[in-house]
């Protein structure tokens, strides 16, 4: 009888402590998914974000291109009537 309850004592603990040990890996993993999972979501934002910015820095070298564009005819249109003499 001494030896069942020795025997039978032993093999609780070394439940209990494995459970424990493997809720403490649990949790530790269980977090580490949780932030790569938030790091993941604030990349993509952030992507998505500089697709925004560069939409938007196309559109002004566009604009600044063309705004460019007609100043330099504008100039040599002035500058051609200059050159041809009045009648």
């Amino acid at each position: 009888m001494n030896e069942l309850n020795g025997g039978g004592l032993m093999p609780l603990i070394g439940g209990i402590a494995f459970a424990v040990a493997g809720l403490i890996a649990w949790f530790f993993v269980n977090r580490a998914s949780v932030r790569a999972s938030e790091q993941i979501r604030l990349l993509e934002a952030l992507l998505e974000e500089q697709k925004k910015q560069n939409a938007i820095l196309q559109q002004l070298t566009q604009q600044v291109a063309g705004s460019e564009a007609d100043t330099v005819d504008e100039e040599q249109d002035r500058d051609f009537t200059r050159l041809i003499p009045e009648r």
